[in-house]
């Protein structure tokens, strides 16, 4: 009988440059995208309390962060703008003076093509009242009304030098209402980052303070999906590539791992997912009190992102990890 050789896994795990060499998930820091939130009337940037390390930017310290996650090799900004003053309909969102628009022209003054400048497209940090679109009179988000608004808020945004508009309020035909309006307007070229799946988490409560758009009632259960469906992510993917969405994004990203890979399997365009606020907060409370170590922690986790399918990852350590990668290469 035939007497086989101890199969050893060990030995492809002895070394670090071992580890390396036969490492199957690899992060570049092109593969990170950083949302940044800019405030408009302030003169100093803002902590946010609840996310470590987070600022409201004023218009200055934007471009500052962007100058640096550019050297660090980052491969995109996404904005989030916090006007001032807010109404039922939203219309800083689409004012072409408007906090977001002002942003965008100086990130493209900043940067030109070194980043790809993507603009997130909803109305919640814009409206009174916190909802992601235009309300009826019983306060339900109307849908058709809402992409009206939607359309022209993305021509603005593109006419500021946007080279990816991210519309993320989950209205039905969203991306195909986006996609007309910019064909129309003679900006064709600027593409569409369709947030197509998008969760009714509890994740997001630390944006919802960096981004003062919390609803003033109710919720988002409406439009968001619910975390326990899976099936449906596929169909609403399918639905924005259909539409004309250039990538599609998954969010929140931690918790919808199984997801992230369903999306990646099902459609053949770049599938990006945010590792959200309530994801970097908890990591970094739990650091802050000697639980876990920080550093590994944000590089397992966007591994475990990478790992699960997504291309591109929106992650608040983008400029942070990418030096972390840049110093170990």
């Amino acid at each position: 009988m035939t007497q086989f050789p101890q199969v050893r896994l060990r030995r492809l795990r002895r070394t670090p440059a071992i580890r390396r060499l036969v490492a199957e998930t690899t992060l570049h820091p092109a593969d990170f995208v950083l949302p940044v939130f800019v405030k408009e009337g302030i003169a100093e940037p803002q902590p946010i309390s609840s996310m470590p390390g987070v600022v409201q930017h004023t218009r200055d310290s934007l471009r500052k962060a962007a100058a640096e996650a550019a050297a660090a090799g980052v491969g995109g900004l996404i904005v989030f703008g916090v006007p001032a003053g807010k109404d039922g309909r939203g219309s800083q969102a689409d004012d072409p003076d408007g906090i977001s628009q002002q942003a965008i022209a100086d990130l493209r003054a900043e940067t030109g093509d070194d980043l790809v400048v993507m603009a997130d497209l909803c109305l919640c940090e814009y409206t009174d009242h916190g909802h992601c679109g235009v309300l009826d009179e019983e306060g339900y988000v109307v849908n058709d009304q809402t992409l009206e608004r939607y359309a022209s808020t993305a021509i603005a945004q593109a006419r500021a030098g946007a080279h990816m508009v991210a519309p993320s309020g989950m209205m039905d035909g969203q991306v195909g209402a986006l996609r007309i309006a910019l064909d129309s307007a003679g900006y064709a070229d600027v593409a569409i980052c369709a947030y197509a799946v998008k969760y009714a988490s509890a994740f997001y409560g630390p944006f919802r303070e960096a981004a003062e758009g919390a609803p003033k009632f109710g919720d988002r259960g409406s439009h968001q999906q619910d975390p326990r469906n899976a099936a449906e992510s596929l169909r609403e993917a399918v639905l924005d590539v259909g539409e004309g969405a250039d990538m599609v994004m998954v969010k929140p990203a931690l918790a919808y791992l199984d997801i992230i890979r369903r999306v990646a399997d099902t459609v053949s365009v770049p599938v990006a997912a945010y590792q959200v606020s309530g994801e970097f907060a908890m990591a970094e409370a739990a650091a802050a009190n000697g639980w876990l170590d920080r550093e590994r922690v944000i590089m397992e986790t966007l591994t475990g992102i990478r790992r699960a399918g997504a291309g591109i990852i929106l992650t608040y350590w983008a400029t942070e990890a990418a030096r972390m990668i840049s110093a170990t290469t």
